[in-house]
This record gives C-alpha cells, structure tokens and sequence, in this order.
C-alpha cells in the first residue's frame, strides 16, 4: 500500500520522487505545496497558509508533474510557484490558480502583514506623523515622504507600488505566463491588503 503525502498526496509511482539518489525538482515542489497546506506544524510557523488547500487534481504527484513541465518559468531558474496572483488572497493550489513567477517579482507583492503592525502596507510611524517608503527590491527601500495621517501615507504608496510592479509586469513580460502578465498589470493595492 501506498503511504500519503500529507496525509492526502498520492504518488503512483509513474514519475521518479529522485534521480541518483536527489529528489527532483516537480517532487520538492509538489511537496512544498502539501506541506503548506496540510502539515500544522508549518502552518503554526507560517499561519498565512491556515486554510490553504491543494486541488484534487494536484493531490496526485503524476498528475501535478505533467502539468507543471508546460508551466511558462518552470525550467527557469529563480522562478517560484505562486498560487494568489490570478486571484487576491486565494487559498488553493490548482492548475487555473497556480503559475510560475521570477522571485524578483514574487516579492514584490508580499505585504508583511505580521511584522508590519496595525498601519496600511507601506506606512510607519515617524513622531506624530507617518512615513510612506516603497521596496523596489530586497534591499532597498524608496522614501516617498511625511504625512499627517496614515491613509495619506497609504496614497503615496498605493501609487508608487502599483506603478512599479507594471514597470516589472514590461520588464518581464516575455518571460511570464501571458496570466501572470495580465493580473501583474491590472493588480492593486487595497489598505486593508
């Protein structure tokens, strides 16, 4: 008998989990997407993926193998599964959510909430007024100024954020899934994000 992924994976054998003794990249990954979703161990450390879940279709390693070889970024190095781009805030793991996206622009949309507080994305307080600043990447952060409140602080970073990630969205586009594309152009920020 076949023991389960996490309690729901199946694999039936058809694709190899490991070649000359590594486990393979479909496999980590279909692993990956498992564990966030059913190990509470992980979703203790990581409470975002409370809720997350994997399609039918991708409970089955051959299947999620298949598809994932005709994925657009797959074969790309620093390309990174990414399930909530087509559609903000979802929770599951399936072949009309899912895509591949450079991790360069993958970061671009995390919003930090747990280490960020009570104020909007992109808004910390400085005194008695409150600051707006804007990642374009990893390391650094553009200032984008003062303000008296914090939704004004929100606008400034609202549009600064959103104008960047199209400039990403050009950049990339003949590398990305034509979807990852259209979602990346038409994404906005909401101050409850």
């Amino acid at each position: 008998m076949t023991r389960l992924v996490f309690g729901v994976g199946f694999n039936d054998g058809k694709y190899p989990a490991k070649v000359n003794g590594k486990t393979i990249k479909e496999y980590n990954l279909w692993c990956g997407l498992l564990e966030r979703c059913y190990c509470p161990k992980l979703q203790k450390k990581r409470p975002t993926y409370i809720g997350c879940l994997v399609s039918e279709n991708f409970k089955s390693y051959s299947y999620f193998y298949d598809w994932v070889q005709k994925q657009v970024g797959f074969s790309e190095k620093g390309f990174q599964l990414d399930k909530d781009l087509i559609f903000k805030g979802n929770k599951l793991y399936s072949e009309e959510t899912c895509l591949f996206l450079p991790s360069q622009l993958n970061s671009l949309l995390t919003t930090c909430r747990a280490v960020r507080g009570s104020l909007p994305v992109g808004v910390s307080a400085n005194g008695k007024a409150f600051q707006a600043g804007c990642s374009t990447d990893k390391t650094s952060l553009r200032y984008l100024g003062r303000f008296n409140t914090p939704e004004l602080a929100f606008q400034a970073y609202k549009q600064a954020k959103e104008a960047y990630i199209k400039l990403q969205a050009e950049k990339w586009r003949d590398f990305i899934d034509p979807r990852a594309y259209e979602a990346l152009i038409a994404y906005t920020i909401s101050i409850a994000d």
